[in-house]
């Protein structure tokens, strides 16, 4: 069960399509089942390409703090990323605000891509590696991209500030706060996250220059094309995109494991040029980021309503969050039981 699911009628999905402009009939829908905020639609017809529609929550309904207004977020990644990058995401159709009688909130009209997600599409073994560099390639090109300001686009966690100390920091402190509204049980103290936080104060401060940041590329938002060598067809799902520390990337990218074991990746991302901070600063940097992320995926199934089926990286992620936290105090000389006194 996921509270965040909106079922459409045919004829409620049709009306979309027309203030989107496209009067097409519908001939097909389905409502795709891998994603866990937006609900997810194919659309296809008879005189036209296909298009895949997204459907913000219920806005009456319970969201983390950084989720307010992330649709809009995802469609200026796509157009950022296309324009600037030249990335294979989705070309924007329409975002559209809905009307209360279609449930309200937002509606994301994008192109369907060819390919299936990378995570259980069966790509394993000697294919896997050129894959992993393509990934590599298509991150740089992207954090090429620079930003006006640090933060999210929707400014849902802050104004957008030319401190990347100060954005994260607020980016921080929303999901903890997230975590007592929502009374989540976290598998750390907070109080030893501050902590940590104020530890890499000059670390952060050393970001100077605001990237185009997605901070969700695991395999599942990654396409495959298999009609013919397995190649990227897609970047997708560019929801929690923020402008910030290319090395955000690099937690989701690796998710459960180590981006610097990645010899593959590291290869690709290095081609043109670009620079994967392996040195300590980018260490504590990166073990920050994915607490963040650790936090998020700890606090998000109180609020979407998420079954215990729905759960089962729950496990992974507290041994994570545990481990990484743990690392991060013995690399800025923290006591770990100091901030319990």
């Amino acid at each position: 069960m996921n509270a965040h699911r909106r079922f459409l009628a045919a004829e409620d999905l049709q009306k979309i399509l027309v203030h989107a402009g496209i009067d097409s009939p519908l001939t097909e829908q389905s409502l795709l089942t891998g994603g866990t905020y937006n609900s997810v639609y194919r659309l296809s017809f008879a005189d036209r390409s296909g298009v895949v529609l997204k459907l913000s929550p219920d806005p009456r309904g319970a969201v983390m703090t950084y989720e307010q207004g992330i649709v809009k977020t995802e469609a200026l990644f796509y157009a950022m990323a296309q324009d600037q990058a030249a990335l294979p995401v989705p070309m924007v159709i329409a975002l559209l605000d809905l009307d209360l009688d279609l449930g309200g909130g937002q509606a994301l009209l994008v192109t369907e891509l060819p390919g299936v997600p990378w995570f259980g599409s069966g790509v394993s073994g000697s294919m896997r590696g050129p894959l992993r560099a393509e990934l590599g390639r298509l991150m740089a090109s992207m954090h090429a991209v620079p930003g006006p300001a640090f933060g999210y686009p929707s400014e849902s966690t802050g104004a957008l500030t030319a401190r990347w100390f100060e954005a994260f920091a607020a980016m921080l402190d929303a999901v903890l706060d997230d975590a007592d509204r929502y009374r989540a049980m976290l598998p750390v103290d907070p109080r030893r996250v501050r902590r940590a936080l104020n530890a890499c104060v000059d670390d952060l401060d050393a970001v100077l220059v605001p990237s185009l940041v997605h901070f969700d590329l695991w395999d599942g938002n990654v396409l495959i094309d298999l009609d013919g060598p397995p190649r990227i067809s897609g970047l997708i799902d560019g929801e929690r995109a923020m402008w910030g520390d290319p090395v955000m990337d690099f937690a989701s990218a690796a998710l459960f494991g180590e981006i610097r074991d990645d010899e593959d990746f590291i290869r690709g991302y290095q081609t043109s040029g670009a620079v994967l901070p392996l040195h300590p600063s980018g260490r504590r940097r990166l073990l920050l980021y994915r607490i963040y992320l650790g936090l998020i995926m700890t606090v998000e199934p109180i609020p979407r309503g998420y079954g215990q089926a729905e759960r089962k990286h729950a496990a992974r992620v507290t041994e994570q969050l545990i481990a990484d936290l743990a690392e991060l105090d013995q690399l800025t000389g923290l006591d770990p039981v100091a901030a319990d006194r």
